[in-house]
């Protein structure tokens, strides 16, 4: 395996982590605290990152390597992550810390002495463009209609709790589309959601899957939603009738029942919520509830993530029955949608996101493939869920599309 040596540097300089990752970088961040990170040291897949961090050599206390990466939803795919060789890391006291990576001393600090100069000099900003936009769907409507039905039926004759279900949209550009631009338009827009860019996978999730932090654990799952109108009484209204409404009451609590059941092993205790609250996102509003609790093991952020990826709130229970019953009707190969994406260090700490608002872009950057879905009950109507899913696209359209 390719030895790796670390070094570090505190920075006292102000940093946007959207414009450290840029274009072609990885980010992941939330009001401003995350990492994002420029080039690669080396790529590992999911089942080995903790190994491999824990063999880099640090050359000094500041340095401090990550990895960043996505499980696939089929989370019986290993899935991807990338140590940068550049690593800028924003904490919640304010504090900035820029980690280089390589083979050997003198290629990590040239390349630490290389990210210095960069990050000392202004700030890198999108060039102004005006692309022509075409959307269109590709699943087709009437292949979703009929699969939230088939769940439906699932469910009231018993097979199912829960399903979700899924459908993608494509937006072509007549000119590459600037990720760092739609970062920036996420940042606007949903600053307090997991903003995040790895591999031309973009998105920006208000669902925290699993964080570790020196031993403390939290979740906030989210599952049960209703649209945002941008008027605050009509708002106000359609979050009391959420709160009030079985069917997303039911599917909420069965996400926090799994995430709960999966988590106590690990814990010493465990609290969660006694009632869902609405999180209000800038589109959309969600039933959620914050689950934290403190670990009595040593276990790894990402191996929690691997566990409790796909959540029913975006695969649905029983797990293997509500899986098989979307490969056999949903029509679509999901990828990296509705599994997790973060980051994490060797000693187990980390942050993962539930992978969804999120667009997938080609290689040119001309195409996006755009994902929503919602949860399926005994209670729910396909149109009804049709229009949820518009709702949900919202968040990246408006990234995406500019006149």
């Amino acid at each position: 395996m390719t030895q790796l040596v670390a070094l570090g540097a505190m920075l006292d300089v102000p940093v946007d982590l959207n414009d450290v990752a840029g274009g072609n970088g990885h980010l992941f961040v939330r009001d401003g605290v995350g990492v994002a990170g420029q080039g690669q040291a080396l790529c590992v897949p999911a089942s080995r990152v903790s190994q491999v961090l824990t063999q880099v050599d640090l050359l000094d206390s500041v340095a401090h390597p990550i990895a960043i990466g996505a499980i696939p939803f089929r989370s019986e795919q290993d899935g991807d992550f990338v140590i940068p060789a550049t690593t800028v890391e924003k904490s919640h006291d304010g504090s900035t810390r820029l980690t280089a990576i390589g083979p050997d001393k003198t290629s990590a600090q040239r390349t630490l002495e290389s990210s210095l100069q960069q990050l000392a000099g202004a700030s890198r900003q999108p060039a102004a463009s005006a692309n022509s936009f075409s959307v269109a769907p590709l699943t087709p409507i009437d292949t979703y209609l009929a699969a939230v039905t088939k769940a439906r039926d699932a469910v009231r004759a018993g097979r199912l709790t829960k399903a979700v279900i899924a459908r993608d949209i494509v937006v072509t550009s007549d000119q590459p589309i600037d990720l760092h631009a739609v970062l920036l338009r996420l940042k606007a827009s949903f600053g307090s959601s997991y903003r995040y860019s790895f591999r031309n996978f973009v998105g920006a999730s208000p669902e925290l899957l699993v964080q570790v932090d020196h031993g403390t654990l939290r979740s906030h799952p989210l599952a049960g939603t209703t649209p945002r109108t941008g008027d605050p009484a009509t708002d106000i209204r359609m979050a009391e009738e959420l709160l009030a409404s079985e069917k997303n009451q039911i599917e909420h609590r069965v996400v926090v029942d799994m995430v709960h059941d999966t988590l106590l092993p690990f814990c010493s205790y465990l609290d969660w919520e006694p009632e869902p609250s609405v999180v209000p996102v800038a589109n959309v509003q969600h039933l959620g509830t914050r689950v934290e609790g403190r670990l009595n093991q040593d276990v790894h952020c990402i191996d929690l993530a691997r566990l409790l990826s796909p959540t029913p709130a975006l695969g649905g229970f029983p797990r293997t029955e509500a899986l098989e019953l979307i490969a056999g009707c949903e029509g679509m190969d999901r990828g990296l949608y509705g599994g997790t994406i973060g980051w994490c260090d060797a000693a187990g700490n980390g942050t993962f996101a539930v992978s969804i608002r999120c667009a997938l872009f080609n290689d040119d950057r001309t195409m996006a493939r755009l994902f929503a879905g919602g949860g399926i009950v005994a209670e729910s109507e396909p149109y009804s869920e049709l229009a949820e899913t518009q709702a949900k696209f919202q968040a990246m359209l408006s990234a995406i599309i500019r006149p």
